[in-house]
């Protein structure tokens, strides 16, 4: 079987390494970027950690802050404007996994925009594939979470249609990346849980997926082992150092993964909870993490239970079944030591949730996403699996 890898030119990796990036745009010779952030960045004077050295540097550089938690394709579209008044020659996604996936968004967009001044961003949503040759993207996470520093998709939400969209190709996939777990420090424990588990989804679900492959089997063990064993400590913690750093580097590495195999079922379901109920992504993922396992665990047994070796929870020697099993307890344990909420706890309005599920449970298979588990559900599997997930 021949498998495609792709990853980005340059990763830079370590604490500090913010501090190289007007070396990296001179490697890569760009001069002219366009940093999309969002307002917390600009507010809190965190983008000045990109900034600063860029002045240093010489290189002037222009803002673009409207990035939104959930991008939509209107936010896209003004940034795709803004690209057309100015001589950008690359974008600087910095921040959590929505300014990122923006930037790549304007990528793709303006780069598309060139063949079809009318195109929109649904024209390239999945199964379209988004391989044209766009503006470089620099990605710069400040959370440990989305691996979209690494990845060829964006999500970006269809306004019109309200409808999170998955868009996948080589113009989605950043130029480099700059992974520094300094930028993590002051991230507020309940982004920490969320991304955490949000990173420990994309390393599972890389693994257990049907187009799993060599190369992506070792991205997501080595995640899956990082993520486990110091999610707890960087949520209690916030200042642990090793802790930040591991879940850095396993964020990154999941993405790495999961960018070279596929998501599966927990994103097909979790994306139309964020795009009908505006949930945090990481956070709508480990709503469903626990049901969807014990749902697809038989289909995938063996792999299942190296994961939960991988992850610390089961011995070496420790049987298929009684590690498959340990790890569906350690999903809903890990739920319950990171404060977790089900959606009814979470609040969100019970009569719209049931009278949106046969919508939900649409949206999540036309993703694509779904055909990917090792267990491909029905349409009344998926509402039943939203129904449990409720609490």
């Amino acid at each position: 079987m021949v498998v495609s890898i792709v990853s980005p030119r340059l990763l830079l990796v370590g604490g500090g390494a913010i501090g190289q990036i007007a070396e990296v745009l001179g490697k890569l010779r760009l001069t002219r970027p366009l940093v999309v952030t969002d307002p917390f960045m600009v507010s809190s004077g965190l983008v000045e950690r990109v900034l600063g050295p860029l002045r240093e540097a010489g290189i002037a550089t222009s803002v673009f802050s409207e990035t939104v938690p959930d991008p939509t394709d209107t936010v896209i579209e003004a940034g795709v404007a803004l690209l057309a008044r100015s001589d950008t020659d690359c974008l600087i996604g910095f921040g959590g996994g929505s300014p990122m996936d923006t930037a790549k968004a304007m990528a793709i967009l303006a780069a598309a925009r060139t063949i079809d001044r009318a195109g929109k961003m649904r024209d390239w949503k999945v199964p379209a594939a988004a391989d044209m040759d766009a503006l470089p993207v620099i990605a710069i996470p400040t959370t440990a979470g989305t691996g979209s520093e690494v990845t060829r998709f964006t999500v970006v939400t269809d306004t019109e249609r309200n409808e999170k969209m998955l868009i996948a190709g080589l113009a989605a996939l950043p130029t480099a990346a700059i992974v520094d777990h300094t930028l993590t420090h002051s991230v507020p424990p309940r982004t920490t849980a969320d991304t955490g588990i949000d990173s420990l989804t994309h390393a599972l679900e890389a693994y257990v997926s049907k187009r799993a492959n060599a190369y992506s089997d070792t991205m997501a063990l080595r995640a899956m082992d990082l993520l486990a064993r110091n999610v707890r400590t960087a949520y209690a913690e916030p200042r642990n150092e090793a802790a930040r750093e591991a879940m850095m580097l396993g964020a990154t590495l999941a993405g790495l993964a999961f960018s070279n195999a596929s998501v599966a079922l927990v994103h097909g379901m979790s994306r139309p909870i964020g795009a009908h109920f505006h949930v945090a992504h990481g956070l709508s993922n480990a709503m469903l993490l626990p049901a969807i396992t014990r749902f697809s665990l038989e289909a995938a047994l063996p792999r299942y239970a190296t994961a939960a070796r991988a992850m610390g929870i089961a011995t070496a020697e420790e049987g298929d079944q009684s590690a498959g099993a340990k790890l569906v307890d350690e999903l809903a344990a890990l739920n319950r030591d990171l404060a977790v909420p089900s959606p009814r706890a979470y609040g969100l309005d019970e009569q719209k949730w049931n009278s949106l599920l046969p919508l939900m449970a649409d949206q999540a298979l036309a993703s694509g996403s779904p055909a990917n588990n090792p267990r491909v559900p029905t349409k009344d599997e998926i509402v039943a699996l939203y129904r449990e997930a409720w609490g």
